[in-house]
C-alpha cells in the first residue's frame, strides 16, 4: 500500500505567534493518505482544518514535522518551489469560486497552464475538454457573471482537474451554494472519485462529509478520530 502513499505528514505542528499569545493551531499530526482516497477532514471552527488543508496544499509550512507530497519533502521547500507543487500536483477548488471576472470560463481554467507554459492551442484544448466534463461544454464563452453559482462552482472544479493533478482540495466547496446546486456539485466529486481521482474535502456539514469514503476529525490541533467507511457491496 505504502508505493502509492501520496501524502505523508509525520508530527506536524503549526504555531501562530498572536503578539505575546502563541496559538498552536496544529499538535504534532500524523497522517498517511494514498492515491485514489476520498477523505472529508471535519471540526469545529478553530479546530485546525484550514490549517491543515492549507499546508497539504502547500499555501502554508509547518512550524515543525515533515510533509512529503508524492516523495517530495514539501516541508522544505522555498516559495518558488511550493508554487510549482501547487500548480502541478494539486487542484484547488474553494467556497468562493476565484474565478476571474473579467475572463470568460475557457480562460478562467486554461489559466493554471498558463502557468505552466504550456502553448495557447493546448491550453485552449485541454480547458475545453475539462469543461465538458463538468457538464459546462456550451459555457466555454460565458463570464462568471453570466453563469450560476453551481456552474461557477463547476467551473473552478473543471480549472482544478486542467493540470491532471495528483490531488484536489476542496475548501467547502457547496459553502455558497444552495440545496439543489450543492447535491449536483457532490455528485461531480462522487464522479471524480470513481474516476480514480483522490479528493481531500474540508466541510462542517455532516451531509458533505457523508460523500467521503475516509472521515478525519480535528479538535483543539489533534486528529481525535479517523474512520474508514465500509463499501457497501
Amino acid at each position: 500500500m505504502n508505493t502509492d502513499k501520496i501524502i505523508d505528514l509525520k508530527n506536524i505542528s503549526k504555531i501562530y505567534q498572536m503578539g505575546e499569545t502563541e496559538v498552536h493551531a496544529l499538535r504534532n499530526i500524523d497522517l498517511d493518505i494514498h492515491q485514489g482516497e476520498y477523505v472529508a477532514l471535519m471540526g469545529p471552527s478553530g479546530s485546525g482544518k484550514s490549517t491543515l488543508m492549507n499546508i497539504i496544499g502547500a499555501l502554508d509550512t509547518p512550524t515543525s514535522g515533515t510533509y512529503y507530497l508524492k516523495g517530495s519533502n514539501v516541508s522544505e521547500m522555498e516559495d518558488d518551489e511550493l508554487a510549482e507543487i501547487r500548480n502541478k500536483e494539486i487542484g484547488f477548488v474553494f467556497q468562493t469560486f476565484n474565478l476571474l471576472p473579467k475572463l470568460t470560463a475557457l480562460e478562467n481554467v486554461a489559466l493554471p497552464l498558463v502557468y505552466a507554459g504550456i502553448p495557447k492551442k493546448e491550453r485552449m484544448q485541454r480547458a475545453e475538454e475539462a469543461l465538458k466534463s463538468v457538464g459546462l461544454g456550451d459555457r466555454l464563452d460565458h463570464k462568471p457573471n453570466q453563469l450560476s453559482g453551481g456552474q461557477r462552482q463547476r467551473v473552478a472544479i473543471a480549472r482544478a482537474l486542467v493540470n491532471n493533478p495528483s490531488l484536489i482540495l476542496a475548501d467547502e466547496p457547496t459553502g455558497n451554494l444552495d440545496s439543489k446546486s450543492s447535491e449536483e456539485i457532490m455528485r461531480l466529486f462522487d464522479r471524480l472519485h470513481a474516476e480514480g481521482n483522490t479528493i481531500i474535502l474540508v466541510t462542517h456539514e455532516p451531509d458533505i462529509a457523508e460523500h467521503s469514503k475516509r472521515l478525519i476529525k480535528l479538535f483543539d490541533g489533534k486528529i481525535v478520530s479517523d474512520e474508514t467507511k465500509q463499501s457497501v457491496s
